[in-house]
């Protein structure tokens, strides 16, 4: 069985989920707390194996709660919101900075059109976190492992002379924070274009650019179909969408077929990109749940590109980067502070 505790100020949203863990076999309640300090000691005491944290709450907050409990006694954390202004989120991608593992819309009342749709998300979200291993999760926000230096010597001098027009990333599971790592340690001089696919909650992706925006020179931008690629941007595909680039260089956004069997956003990237830059490109998949991107990566670096997997000790869910590297599509596999100075490398190079 696994152990959910409930935190949220409104008593109603807590029975409500009570509500729907105990309609699933597999799920049980470990708990139930109003506001941050009562989660922290219910997470003591309790010892759950998942927490849904709702991330407005008085006193101790959403994010206060889920740093304290990553401190004490850590565990794997969804933060439960509802949609709010893009400029209101800051405290969301905090707590996934600090640990916390997923980020999850609250599902609307029975009756609600997309009601069904989200409860059997959350569920799904529930049990796939529950898995997450979130020991060593606090000891890689305290340090970031690094590359042998040899290792990096031999890394950076092998791609003497890089020759990328785009750097293509895809992210799941545990990207938001690692997004900010790279780019936020990004040279003041880098200019060329990046095309990032991160799977996001659906009405979270604008909250989570303008949290990102705060820490990198980069304009970052949620492109339109026609828009041209240009240098020094950054561009997040729409959620719900794949993103293409036509030989032209320009962007082609339409929405996914909702009857797709498998919907892989992050593969469609790559793939687009290996056809139009061939090895003027470098590919990026970092970690998440599930294959996404793995396909596409390999695509990449048949075409002659350079393509980098995140580490597995780095990673909160090693699936995506785990899949490419089983199949031999990653070039190199790096943490992301070596991913970082990859890509400086590559921009530096270009320049000179």
């Amino acid at each position: 069985m696994i152990k959910v505790l409930i935190v949220d100020d409104s008593l109603t949203t807590r029975e409500y989920l009570k509500h729907i863990i105990d309609s699933n076999p597999r799920l049980q309640i470990a708990g139930e707390a109003k506001d941050g300090e009562e989660a922290l000691k219910k997470a003591e005491t309790a010892k759950p194996n998942v927490i849904i944290m709702d991330i407005q709450m008085p006193g101790m907050n959403g994010y206060e709660a889920t740093r304290a409990i990553m401190e004490k006694c850590p565990v794997p954390i969804i933060i439960h919101s509802a949609l709010v202004a893009p400029e209101q989120t800051e405290n969301i991608f905090k707590s996934m900075k600090v640990g916390a593992v997923a980020v999850s819309q609250k599902p609307p009342g029975l009756g609600h059109p997309e009601s069904k749709q989200l409860v059997e998300k959350l569920l799904r979200t529930v049990k796939l976190m529950s898995e997450v291993k979130v020991v060593r999760l606090l000891k890689q926000k305290e340090k970031i492992p690094q590359t042998k230096p040899d290792h990096k010597k031999k890394l950076l001098n092998d791609a003497a002379k890089p020759s990328t027009g785009i750097i293509a990333i895809g992210a799941s599971t545990g990207g938001p924070p690692v997004l900010q790592t790279i780019l936020s340690n990004l040279n003041n001089d880098f200019t060329i274009p990046i095309v990032i696919v991160q799977h996001i909650a659906n009405g979270f992706l604008e909250g989570m650019l303008d949290w990102l925006s705060k820490t990198t020179h980069l304009t970052l931008k949620i492109p339109k179909t026609g828009e041209p690629v240009k240098n020094g941007h950054v561009y997040f595909a729409p959620e719900d969408h794949h993103i293409d680039i036509t030989p032209s260089r320009v962007f082609r956004i339409y929405k996914i077929d909702a009857h797709e069997n498998f919907k892989r956003p992050i593969s469609h990237l790559f793939s687009s990109v290996a056809k139009i830059c061939k090895e003027n490109a470098t590919g990026v998949l970092l970690t998440g749940m599930g294959n996404d991107g793995a396909i596409g990566l390999k695509e990449m670096k048949a075409h002659g590109a350079i393509t980098l997997a995140q580490d597995k000790e780095s990673s909160v869910v090693f699936g995506m980067p785990g899949e490419a590297i089983k199949i031999n599509a990653a070039t190199y596999v790096l943490n992301p502070t070596d991913i970082t100075s990859f890509i400086n490398k590559v921009s530096r190079e270009m320049a000179s």
